[in-house]
């Protein structure tokens, strides 16, 4: 029984670092149907990003009369965009060197996304002292808590220096 609780501290002390890391599955995409108009076959270099979800929030909200309302909590999701590139050589326009190759780079980082939830409060009261110790009713209330994505998207494009040895 020790093995199996060391087990799951050792895993819960492990996800942070996971997550810090955002996975990604590498993936080469060929752009054949350019092919037609440039001399080379454009390559898209990207990954799949790898979503770690997070441990459940909001279990400690208080409502106003300090009873907890009942609640569908918001699960944290994080990954990583991955690094994209987009390199196309360019045509040799004026004969005698080449020109480069074109390119089109978004470096890595990191995306943070909340799931949805959902507030409803609870129909008692807290106990008085006018009903005898007992809780009142009250109207129930209920509410959404919005979704919510964080992260940074750049991107720049330029030329590449043309191959050596050409």
């Amino acid at each position: 029984m020790a093995l199996v609780v060391t087990c799951l501290a050792s895993a819960a002390m492990a996800s942070p670092a996971l997550a810090a890391s955002a996975p990604v599955a590498p993936v080469d995409i060929p752009l054949h149907g350019l092919g037609t108009v440039l001399p080379e076959t454009p390559v898209l270099r990207t990954g799949v990003p790898i979503p770690v979800p997070g441990a459940p929030s909001g279990f400690t909200r208080r409502a106003e009369g300090g009873l907890p309302p009942l609640l569908v909590p918001q699960l944290p999701l994080t990954t990583g965009t991955p690094e994209t590139t987009i390199s196309a050589e360019l045509p040799d326009v004026e004969g005698d060197r080449p020109t480069g190759r074109a390119l089109l780079a978004a470096p890595a980082s990191d995306v943070h996304a909340l799931t949805p939830g959902a507030v409803a409060g609870l129909p008692l009261t807290l106990p008085g002292a006018d009903t005898l110790g007992l809780p009142g009713l009250t109207l129930p209330s209920a509410g959404v808590l919005p979704p919510a994505l964080t992260g940074t998207v750049e991107s720049s494009m330029g030329l590449d220096s043309p191959a050596a040895g050409r």
